[in-house]
């Protein structure tokens, strides 16, 4: 994990992406601060992601599966797998889910029934080539580090293996982003503050600023050993496929 500079008042360069430090941490406490958010957020984890979404999570989801193209029966593991919702879509396409987070919180509130371990998808504990797929649901933003996630996954997912990961994402449409913008950033607080915790929903819109430019996550995958490499970008959210050479 990196930690970078110690500068409070300079402006951060973490995988590509320039953060500030006022707003935003980075290094071990970014990954302690995340574990205590969601931690916190679990019980109501769900509920708020529906509305937020107007549902659309669940849409964005299927779509991650139907572009993960696994054959029937494969294994597939479910990064920062939080309360279960991509485990079931995974058993529901026929496939053998295995969910890793870090987060207690979360996996206390998970409605699966598949095998959960409490672990840092940085370091994950399964055998190389040992998954046919891997999906990650709204989790790159979150982590430490995207090369070294990126690094972990291939190791992990055997050759000719797929990954499905979301994320949120502004739309490319002008219109569309300034609308998105102002529900993303103003009406979504409002939202988490009433029905869950205002700080960790104050963090969402702010965490965008964690992911790098799709050239630069693309060149990242590439260098870890991904091809095929696809992005479609959905109202607020992106889907980011590839294969394992």
């Amino acid at each position: 994990m990196t930690a970078g500079p110690t500068n409070p008042k300079s402006p951060i360069l973490t995988d590509g992406v320039t953060v500030d430090p006022n707003n935003l941490p980075v290094g071990t406490e970014k990954r302690r601060q995340v574990r205590s958010m969601f931690d916190s957020i679990a019980p109501r984890y769900d509920l708020v992601n529906r509305i937020m979404s107007f549902g659309l999570d669940v849409r964005w989801r299927k779509a991650a599966m139907k572009r993960l193209s696994v054959a029937g029966g494969g294994t597939v593991v479910d990064l920062a797998c939080g309360t279960g919702d991509f485990c079931r879509e995974i058993r529901k396409a026929g496939l053998l889910p295995i969910g890793l987070d870090l987060s207690m919180g979360m996996l206390a509130q998970a409605r699966t029934d598949a095998p959960l371990l409490h672990a840092d998808i940085l370091r994950m504990p399964l055998p190389d080539a040992s998954v046919d797929g891997a999906t990650c649901g709204f989790a790159l933003r979150n982590l430490v580090e995207l090369p070294g996630f990126f690094d972990e996954v291939a190791r992990v997912v055997r050759p000719g293996g797929r990954i499905a990961f979301l994320d949120a994402a502004q739309p490319d449409n002008s219109v569309l982003r300034w609308g998105h913008g102002v529900y993303f950033n103003r009406v979504v607080p409002i939202i988490g503050g009433i029905l869950s915790e205002g700080r960790a929903y104050r963090y969402l819109p702010k965490s965008l600023a964690y992911l790098p430019p799709w050239d630069d996550m693309k060149a990242s995958l590439a260098d870890a050993g991904f091809d095929m490499l696809e992005r479609k970008v959905f109202t607020g959210a992106q889907l980011i496929t590839g294969t394992r050479r």
